[in-house]
């Protein structure tokens, strides 16, 4: 008979500092989160409950045209921003590393958009993309309204991303790319390795971590956007950039529906976790391979 397992013991000064993040955990994320999903079989306004449901707010979410719709946009706003922000961090953390002067002025420029506020950002992007008086326009020639145009306002909005979080995920590949010994490039160099063959056999492959870790950050961010569309376009024109929190939004707090509401933030979760964990399954993996 195998002896039972023993469980660990945490030590009583390790428990009393981890006591305070426990209690904030369990207050602020855990309990909100176990009365959401209680709300979500109620019929629920902001300030009342009016009865028990069962699954009804679901089986209305199934068949909710919007809500998919939105999970759609959710997704487009995904696929315009997760691997081109990973792609364009990877290549501006090898470009700044490469240079021997004014490293730490590029870097900052980089990194300078990621600490505005998102209404700082927004408020530029708007500036730069006016039909009348913007940058994008002036380039361009042109005096398309790109916010409130159905094609391209979700690619704008994308593109505003992009110019303002890449410096943080450019930070996480300059990390990776220091941790990286040097005298693997020049046991490599003096078996003729040179250039692209370098970063296909020795800095692909020891980013691999990193990369793993940026892309299900940004995945993850991508996938909980709100802020960007919502001020920036208001989830118009035609609903073409309305993603699913700013759907959640107006169902709970513009049309006094909170336990749909909480159906809609159930459901999403759960389609973030799945995400998250098979995107995280493939990509380990491939590293594994």
């Amino acid at each position: 008979m195998r002896p039972a397992p023993k469980l660990p013991r945490i030590p009583l000064h390790a428990a009393a500092m981890l006591a305070p993040f426990a209690l904030a955990y369990g207050l602020f994320f855990l309990w909100p989160a176990v009365q959401t999903l209680l709300l979500s079989f109620t019929q629920s306004s902001t300030t009342a409950t009016t009865g028990f449901v069962g699954l009804a707010n679901y089986i209305e979410l199934f068949a909710d045209p919007d809500f998919w719709s939105s999970l759609v946009q959710t997704l487009y706003f995904c696929l315009l921003t997760v691997l081109p922000l990973t792609a364009m961090g990877l290549i501006a953390a090898l470009l700044v590393e490469r240079m021997d002067r004014g490293k730490s002025l590029v870097q900052a420029a980089f990194f300078l958009p990621y600490v505005l506020p998102v209404g700082v950002m927004t408020l530029i992007a708007g500036w730069m993309l006016h039909p009348n008086f913007g940058v994008i326009n002036y380039v361009f020639e042109s005096q398309n309204a790109w916010l409130s145009d159905p094609v391209w306002a979700m690619p704008m909005v994308g593109i505003a991303t992009l110019w303002w979080t890449v410096g943080f995920n450019m930070l996480f590949f300059m990390a990776g790319l220091r941790n990286i010994p040097s005298d693997i490039y020049e046991a490599a160099g003096l078996d003729g390795a040179r250039g692209f063959t370098l970063f296909r056999f020795i800095t692909w492959p020891q980013l691999m971590p990193v990369t793993i870790m940026v892309v299900l950050l940004q995945l993850i961010g991508s996938l909980k956007v709100f802020s960007q569309p919502y001020i920036m376009t208001g989830g118009g024109p035609f609903n073409s950039t309305r993603v699913v929190l700013h759907y959640m939004y107006e169902t709970g707090f513009v049309n006094d529906n909170a336990g749909y509401a909480s159906a809609i933030a159930v459901v999403f979760m759960v389609v973030v976790l799945l995400v998250s964990v098979v995107q995280n399954w493939l990509l380990r993996g491939r590293h594994a391979h």
